[in-house]
Order: structure tokens, then sequence, then C-alpha cells
């Protein structure tokens, strides 16, 4: 059974930084893709960022330059450091991870970030 263990979240002071893991468990083959997914109270699930197996990355244009997504496909963990958080970073962030169309979801870790 596919398990996704997230971990690294936190408050912070805006302008820190903040880096979350995420470890998948439970296949034999690495993920097409992971990711990270936010929701703030209130909002919808937003995508982050993916990375796919071979590297290729996408950022929501809100994260871009300011956070980067990469992952260790030997150990199935993808990771996203945050950097100049803002306020507006404030949520609870979600690791995906895609074999085929299965998809699969983290619990969630919160991100605050204080002004």
């Amino acid at each position: 059974q596919v398990q996704l263990v997230e971990s690294g979240g936190g408050l912070v002071q805006a302008g820190r930084s903040l880096r979350v893991s995420c470890t998948a468990s439970g296949s034999a083959f690495s993920p097409n893709d992971m990711g990270w997914y936010r929701q703030a109270p209130g909002k919808q699930r937003e995508l982050v960022a993916i990375i796919t197996r071979t590297g290729t990355t996408t950022y929501a244009d809100s994260v871009k330059g300011r956070f980067t997504i990469s992952r260790d496909n030997a150990a199935n963990t993808v990771y996203l450091q945050m950097n100049s958080l803002k306020p507006e970073d404030t949520a609870v962030y979600y690791c995906s991870a895609r074999w085929f169309s299965a998809l699969y979801w983290g619990q969630g870790t919160q991100v605050t970030v204080s002004s």
C-alpha cells in the first residue's frame, strides 16, 4: 500500500526559509511525478510545484523564483525549498505522487508564515 509521509512544516517569519520533504513508500517503482500542492483556509487546493522522474519542473507563478522542487529517485523523496516566504504562503502543504493514472496524497503539513 502506497503511503506518503511529509515532514518539515512549521512556523516561520516572513522573509525566512523552510524546507518540506515527502517520502513515498509501498511501491517498487519511482513515481512518474511528485509534487506539492497547498490549501489555505477557505480556498481551493492549488498546485505549487511538480517534478517528473527525469527532473522536469513546473511551478505556480506565485512561487517562481522563490521555491525550488527537487527529488531523490532512489529514496522516492521529494523536497520543496521555500525561500523569501510571505504570509500569503500560509497553508497546508500536501505532497502528491503519481504512478501512471494512480494519484496519491500525503496527510499534509502546516506552513505558517508570520508577518
